[in-house]
């Protein structure tokens, strides 16, 4: 038998990164939120809040990128880097695949004009 949530994990992280490769910010902001919300209710505070920040980091994006929302892009983005660091204390499983989401966001972020 399969753990769900490992499942679950590894789609949504694969999900996100594809969203976020092919510019759709809006839709990968929505795929981390169910993780984002088990994490929560297991009571995985750091989890959780690296899915906040890479949340936040599409998020981010969406409000420049598509909304044209530099201002709120500036108060967004800062979210993704305060919980960043926290990608180095926790275990996940297929780990890679969320720092190669942060680099991705990252890479994304640089063409921001501000």
């Amino acid at each position: 038998m399969y753990d769900k949530t490992k499942f679950t994990q590894l789609l949504a992280i694969d999900r996100f990164i594809y969203a976020v490769e092919n510019n759709f910010f809006v839709e990968a902001h929505e795929l981390l939120e169910d993780d984002w919300n088990m994490y929560k209710k297991l009571g995985e505070k750091d989890k959780a809040l690296v899915l906040k920040g890479l949340i936040n980091g599409a998020t981010a994006l969406a409000l420049y990128f598509e909304k044209n929302r530099p201002s709120g892009y500036q108060k967004v983005w800062p979210v993704f880097n305060k919980y960043m660091p926290l990608l180095d204390k926790v275990s996940l499983e297929n780990k890679n695949r969320f720092y190669d989401a942060k680099k991705l966001l990252i890479m994304k972020n640089a063409s921001v004009k501000i």
